[in-house]
């Protein structure tokens, strides 16, 4: 089976808007699921990651603006573009600055809309990518055991094994067999395939090397 496309939600109170994107969205290939309010989709809405969410601000009940909070508390990636008929500038920059794609003011240009989608996707996409990479990266740290984790905080600073051995009050021939336990949990060939990888993992020199 192929890997389910993107989802794009839309949560809207007025059923006909709710219909007419449906449609126009299903016609250029996204999956699409409605709601009616800000309610109804924390509570129905499926947990898919990737996609988007195509939003009204002004809705009965919780407003776009409190599910874009909302949201935000969770682990929610899912971008979101803001649709509106009431909207004014301060509102527009307060979502986008809270990170929304775009704010559409009602009526809007379908091609607009899609442009904005496509944006959309393309993030969510972006970011389950990297979160798939992260996630990648600290399963290979995981393999480490306290030691080798503790090694590899010096070799990223190039010294050598004698200097790390003195630094831990270790035997250099104990740092030489967990530096080539380090390299073979990594996949690494080099000291700078290790600083590579480190940098990626959010692991940092050890403080006060010589370099």
């Amino acid at each position: 089976m192929s890997d389910p496309g993107p989802v794009v939600f839309v949560v809207d109170d007025d059923a006909s808007v709710r219909k007419s994107l449906a449609r126009l969205l299903r016609a250029e290939g996204y999956e699409t699921e409605t709601y009616g309010s800000a309610e109804e989709f924390l509570q129905k809405a499926s947990q898919k990651e990737g996609g988007c969410i195509i939003l009204d601000v002004r809705m009965p009940g919780k407003s776009g603006m409190q599910l874009q909070e909302d949201l935000s508390n969770t682990s929610s990636s899912l971008p979101i573009i803001f649709i509106t008929g009431h909207g004014s500038l301060s509102i527009g920059v307060q979502a986008m600055k809270k990170g929304a794609i775009d704010f559409l003011s009602k009526p809007f240009d379908d091609d607009q809309l899609l442009a904005a989608v496509g944006a959309a996707v393309e993030k969510s996409r972006r970011a389950m990518v990297d979160r798939a990479e992260w996630d990648a990266v600290q399963g290979q740290v995981n393999l480490l055991t306290k030691r080798e984790r503790e090694i590899l905080h010096h070799v990223i600073t190039g010294m050598p094994n004698r200097e790390i051995a003195f630094s831990l009050g270790i035997a250099e021939q104990t740092v030489k067999i967990h530096r080539s336990h380090i390299m073979e949990k990594l996949g690494a060939h080099s000291v700078a395939e290790l600083v590579r990888f480190a940098d990626r993992a959010g692991i940092v020199p050890v403080r006060n090397s010589p370099c």
